[in-house]
């Protein structure tokens, strides 16, 4: 009753620019599941067993990553609520008093709290993360203010993973009903605005797209929504933006729409891509072998630059929107600066896959262990440790 409640609430979707009638050889290998694994955004309980595994025998480099994330505020089942608000917005809005870090930090609570039940079973992580969950999903109306899309995409996903966390490994406290609650919460505020944005004619640098694209999938399955699913999958390859694998990585070099603009962009637009790809990889979906392997080309040119390497080319290139072309060399702003973003595709390319990402292994030896980051899942080198 649950699936379908949620089902029938997503499945009157608007087309926008995604085109859900596809050439037959546009869609050949393209698998959308008859029925979603649950837990089963970023982790399934495969990976939850891992992680125990990981903390039972202290096994290293991934145990010193958890002894991080344990030790990180946001972990804390003591955690002090920032909110709820009935209206968010990124930076100030309209006079109003900045809230950004608040919510964001109530997000990454409820996210890390989720990780911390399913590790340690001490329930009293479970009852912080749905109190955050339940805060939020009675008060908060609206995303307002200019970057409505990036808000919803980035922090929409965190949401929503702690949701699917506790309603399928702590059913007992997220119920029927506050899930239904939580998911009218996300329907009502979060995908209008994916979706307005996937409706849109192209105007935004790439990380927007790629974060609006991750959240979508994940609502997806979240709700049991095939179609919604579907529209997501379509949107990373082919949707008529800057933020799908197309437009925003080069399939020979692997340099990326906003290569030209500054690194810190670069790696965000590239972590929402893998968020994307992860989520499907769990539901059977392979994202991340489209066009030979094109996201990892992207993370490799990415991390050989901010590495240190000053060998790779460059090009200027007309983007989607015909905005962003006056970028002559690759930046230097942000160089060296690095987001723990990389754990997770290095994990899938070279653990699942056997590939190599030399450039990739490189930055893993500078940053390890991955630790927090605001608009990451981050905390990589213990949540994707050998993960299958």
């Amino acid at each position: 009753m649950m699936s379908m409640l949620m089902s029938n609430a997503c499945n009157d979707l608007k087309q926008g620019t995604v085109d859900l009638d596809l050439p037959s050889e546009k869609e050949e290998g393209l698998v959308i599941p008859d029925k979603f694994v649950h837990p089963g955004l970023l982790h399934t309980a495969e990976d939850v067993e891992r992680w125990r595994e990981i903390v039972a025998n202290q096994e290293q480099p991934a145990y010193i990553c958890y002894e991080k994330f344990a030790a990180d505020a946001h972990s804390k089942s003591n955690y002090p609520l920032q909110g709820p608000y009935k209206e968010i917005y990124r930076g100030t809005y309209d006079g109003k008093q900045a809230i950004q870090s608040n919510y964001e930090s109530d997000f990454n609570a409820a996210y890390q709290n989720s990780v911390m039940y399913a590790v340690t079973g001490d329930e009293s992580h479970a009852k912080k993360a749905v109190e955050i969950l339940n805060a939020y999903a009675g008060t908060l109306k609206a995303i307002v203010g200019n970057d409505q899309p990036l808000l919803a995409g980035i922090m929409g996903v965190k949401f929503m993973y702690a949701a699917e966390m506790m309603r399928y490994l702590y059913p007992q406290g997220m119920t029927d009903d506050a899930f239904a609650k939580v998911c009218t919460m996300f329907r009502n505020v979060f995908v209008p605005v994916l979706e307005e944005f996937m409706a849109k004619p192209a105007y935004s640098n790439g990380n927007w797209g790629a974060s609006v694209g991750m959240s979508y999938i994940a609502a997806g399955v979240l709700f049991d929504d095939k179609e919604m699913y579907e529209k997501g999958v379509k949107f990373y390859q082919y949707g008529n933006d800057n933020g799908t694998i197309y437009n925003y990585v080069d399939g020979e070099t692997g340099q990326c729409q906003e290569s030209g603009r500054d690194q810190a962009h670069v790696q965000l637009g590239l972590a929402c891509l893998s968020v994307s790809c992860e989520i499907a990889w769990n539901q059977g979906t392979d994202l991340y072998g489209v066009d030979d392997n094109r996201l990892m080309k992207g993370f490799e040119y990415t991390a050989r630059y901010n590495a240190g390497h000053n060998d790779l080319p460059y090009r200027v290139w007309k983007d989607v929107t015909g905005k962003y072309c006056n970028w002559q060399t690759i930046s230097e702003d942000k160089r060296g600066q690095f987001r723990p973003v990389f754990e997770m595709p290095y994990n899938h390319y070279v653990n699942r896959k056997g590939l190599s990402m030399p450039n990739t292994a490189e930055v893993l030896e500078k940053i390890r262990p991955e630790g927090y980051y605001y608009e990451h899942f981050g905390f990589g080198t213990f949540l994707f440790s050998d993960k299958k």
